[in-house]
Protein backbone atom coordinates (compact mmCIF):
# COMPACT_ATOMS: atom_id res chain seq x y z
CA UNK A 1 0.00 0.00 0.00
CA UNK A 2 1.44 3.41 -0.78
CA UNK A 3 2.56 6.03 1.69
CA UNK A 4 0.92 9.16 1.57
CA UNK A 5 2.97 11.46 2.65
CA UNK A 6 1.60 15.03 4.15
CA UNK A 7 2.76 16.94 0.87
CA UNK A 8 0.22 15.30 -1.24
CA UNK A 9 -2.28 17.59 0.50
CA UNK A 10 -0.49 21.11 0.33
CA UNK A 11 -2.23 22.99 -2.09
CA UNK A 12 0.47 25.10 -4.17
CA UNK A 13 1.65 28.31 -3.00
CA UNK A 14 0.02 30.29 -5.36
CA UNK A 15 -3.49 28.25 -5.17
CA UNK A 16 -2.86 28.77 -0.78
CA UNK A 17 -2.38 32.79 -1.63
CA UNK A 18 -5.13 33.07 -4.48
CA UNK A 19 -7.56 31.45 -1.43
CA UNK A 20 -6.25 33.72 1.21
CA UNK A 21 -6.87 36.84 -1.03
CA UNK A 22 -10.49 35.67 -1.93
CA UNK A 23 -11.40 34.84 1.61
CA UNK A 24 -9.55 38.55 2.55
CA UNK A 25 -12.12 40.47 0.09
CA UNK A 26 -15.11 38.34 2.07
CA UNK A 27 -13.04 40.08 5.26
CA UNK A 28 -12.27 36.51 6.30
CA UNK A 29 -8.31 37.29 5.99
CA UNK A 30 -6.86 34.16 8.63
CA UNK A 31 -4.95 35.62 11.88
CA UNK A 32 -1.59 35.10 9.86
CA UNK A 33 -2.31 37.23 7.50
CA UNK A 34 -3.21 40.20 9.18
CA UNK A 35 -1.21 43.38 8.94
CA UNK A 36 1.46 43.54 11.14
CA UNK A 37 4.69 43.93 11.05
CA UNK A 38 6.65 42.11 8.85
CA UNK A 39 3.83 40.11 7.61
CA UNK A 40 2.06 43.15 6.19
CA UNK A 41 4.36 43.19 3.42
CA UNK A 42 4.19 39.33 2.75
CA UNK A 43 0.93 39.72 2.29
CA UNK A 44 1.36 42.50 -0.16
CA UNK A 45 4.59 40.47 -1.80
CA UNK A 46 1.24 37.45 -2.30
CA UNK A 47 -1.33 40.49 -3.59
CA UNK A 48 1.59 41.65 -5.99
CA UNK A 49 1.67 37.99 -7.22
CA UNK A 50 -1.44 37.10 -7.38
CA UNK A 51 -2.48 40.38 -9.11
CA UNK A 52 -0.12 38.98 -12.41
CA UNK A 53 -2.69 35.89 -12.41
CA UNK A 54 -5.95 38.73 -13.15
CA UNK A 55 -4.06 40.86 -15.22
CA UNK A 56 -4.23 41.12 -19.61
CA UNK A 57 -1.92 42.93 -20.91
CA UNK A 58 -1.53 44.17 -23.87
CA UNK A 59 1.43 42.11 -25.97
CA UNK A 60 3.48 45.68 -26.31
CA UNK A 61 3.63 45.67 -22.93
CA UNK A 62 7.01 43.09 -23.43
CA UNK A 63 9.71 43.46 -24.89
CA UNK A 64 9.37 40.36 -26.66
CA UNK A 65 7.09 36.94 -26.46
CA UNK A 66 9.78 35.14 -23.84
CA UNK A 67 10.12 38.22 -21.35
CA UNK A 68 9.28 38.07 -18.30
CA UNK A 69 6.21 39.63 -15.86
CA UNK A 70 8.78 42.18 -14.38
CA UNK A 71 7.55 43.32 -10.59
CA UNK A 72 9.38 46.53 -10.36
CA UNK A 73 9.85 48.43 -6.21
CA UNK A 74 10.33 51.92 -6.84
CA UNK A 75 11.63 53.59 -3.57
CA UNK A 76 11.93 51.78 0.02
CA UNK A 77 11.71 48.29 -0.72
CA UNK A 78 10.20 47.09 2.79
CA UNK A 79 9.66 43.64 1.46
CA UNK A 80 13.49 41.92 2.13
CA UNK A 81 13.74 39.26 0.38
CA UNK A 82 9.91 38.23 0.61
CA UNK A 83 8.41 39.02 -2.75
CA UNK A 84 12.17 37.21 -4.20
CA UNK A 85 10.56 34.20 -2.37
CA UNK A 86 7.04 34.75 -3.24
CA UNK A 87 7.55 35.02 -7.10
CA UNK A 88 10.59 32.23 -7.18
CA UNK A 89 9.64 29.61 -10.14
CA UNK A 90 6.11 31.02 -10.93
CA UNK A 91 5.15 31.92 -14.25
CA UNK A 92 2.09 33.58 -15.81
CA UNK A 93 1.10 32.40 -18.97
CA UNK A 94 4.39 31.06 -19.81
CA UNK A 95 6.51 34.04 -18.69
CA UNK A 96 8.61 33.68 -15.48
CA UNK A 97 7.46 36.36 -12.90
CA UNK A 98 10.58 38.49 -11.91
CA UNK A 99 10.88 41.02 -9.21
CA UNK A 100 13.74 44.21 -9.58
CA UNK A 101 14.54 47.03 -7.82
CA UNK A 102 14.33 50.29 -9.23
CA UNK A 103 15.81 54.12 -8.54
CA UNK A 104 13.39 55.79 -10.99
CA UNK A 105 10.84 55.63 -13.37
CA UNK A 106 10.97 52.52 -15.47
CA UNK A 107 11.84 52.23 -19.63
CA UNK A 108 8.42 51.16 -21.25
CA UNK A 109 8.41 47.74 -21.46
CA UNK A 110 10.85 46.84 -18.13
CA UNK A 111 7.71 46.44 -16.07
CA UNK A 112 4.00 44.84 -15.59
CA UNK A 113 3.61 46.18 -12.25
CA UNK A 114 5.24 48.90 -10.65
CA UNK A 115 4.84 48.89 -6.77
CA UNK A 116 5.63 52.57 -5.96
CA UNK A 117 6.54 52.62 -2.27
CA UNK A 118 5.08 55.09 0.34
CA UNK A 119 8.51 56.51 0.70
CA UNK A 120 8.57 57.75 -3.24
CA UNK A 121 7.42 61.68 -3.49
CA UNK A 122 7.44 62.00 -7.24
CA UNK A 123 4.74 59.33 -7.96
CA UNK A 124 2.29 62.01 -9.84
CA UNK A 125 4.55 63.21 -11.73
CA UNK A 126 5.69 59.46 -12.65
CA UNK A 127 2.76 57.60 -12.79
CA UNK A 128 1.21 59.71 -16.19
CA UNK A 129 5.06 59.29 -17.93
CA UNK A 130 4.82 55.31 -17.46
CA UNK A 131 2.94 54.49 -20.77
CA UNK A 132 0.76 51.70 -21.53
CA UNK A 133 0.64 48.33 -19.85
CA UNK A 134 1.69 49.08 -16.64
CA UNK A 135 0.01 48.03 -13.66
CA UNK A 136 0.63 50.35 -11.00
CA UNK A 137 0.29 49.83 -7.27
CA UNK A 138 0.81 51.79 -4.34
CA UNK A 139 0.31 52.09 -0.59
CA UNK A 140 -0.01 56.34 0.26
CA UNK A 141 -3.59 57.50 0.79
CA UNK A 142 -3.42 59.58 -2.21
CA UNK A 143 -2.31 56.76 -4.63
CA UNK A 144 -5.30 56.56 -6.58
CA UNK A 145 -5.79 60.46 -6.57
CA UNK A 146 -2.14 60.77 -7.91
CA UNK A 147 -3.15 58.70 -11.33
CA UNK A 148 -2.22 54.86 -9.46
CA UNK A 149 -4.42 52.00 -10.57
CA UNK A 150 -4.26 49.86 -7.41
CA UNK A 151 -3.85 51.35 -3.66
CA UNK A 152 -2.92 49.43 -0.65
CA UNK A 153 -5.05 50.08 2.57
CA UNK A 154 -4.80 48.73 5.84
CA UNK A 155 -8.02 48.33 7.26
CA UNK A 156 -9.23 46.65 10.66
CA UNK A 157 -5.49 45.13 10.85
CA UNK A 158 -6.08 43.60 7.23
CA UNK A 159 -4.05 44.22 4.36
CA UNK A 160 -7.04 45.64 1.55
CA UNK A 161 -6.87 47.36 -2.18
CA UNK A 162 -8.66 50.12 -3.80
CA UNK A 163 -8.69 49.84 -7.64
CA UNK A 164 -8.83 52.85 -10.01
CA UNK A 165 -10.45 50.69 -13.21
CA UNK A 166 -10.32 53.72 -15.12
CA UNK A 167 -6.77 54.53 -15.11
CA UNK A 168 -5.95 50.80 -15.63
CA UNK A 169 -7.99 50.43 -19.25
CA UNK A 170 -7.21 53.90 -20.19
CA UNK A 171 -3.53 51.79 -19.68
CA UNK A 172 -4.64 48.86 -22.12
CA UNK A 173 -5.49 46.63 -18.67
CA UNK A 174 -7.81 44.32 -18.55
CA UNK A 175 -8.19 43.65 -14.90
CA UNK A 176 -10.61 40.27 -14.34
CA UNK A 177 -13.97 40.79 -12.34
CA UNK A 178 -12.32 37.88 -9.55
CA UNK A 179 -9.88 40.84 -8.76
CA UNK A 180 -12.50 43.33 -9.21
CA UNK A 181 -14.69 41.86 -6.38
CA UNK A 182 -12.34 41.25 -3.71
CA UNK A 183 -11.27 45.14 -4.08
CA UNK A 184 -12.35 46.97 -0.95
CA UNK A 185 -13.69 49.71 -3.79
CA UNK A 186 -13.25 50.11 -7.55
CA UNK A 187 -13.30 53.36 -9.42
CA UNK A 188 -15.36 52.67 -12.80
Amino acid sequence: MEQVTRNHFRLPRSSAILLALIAGGAGLIPTFLQAEEPLEYEVKAAFLLNFTKFIEWPAEAFASPGSPVSICILGEDSFGSTLDQIVSGEAINGRKVTAQRIKRAPPPRTCQILFVSKSEREAARILPELGPGVLTVGERDTFIREGGMIAFVIENRRVRFDINQIVAEKAGLKLSSKLLSVARSVEK
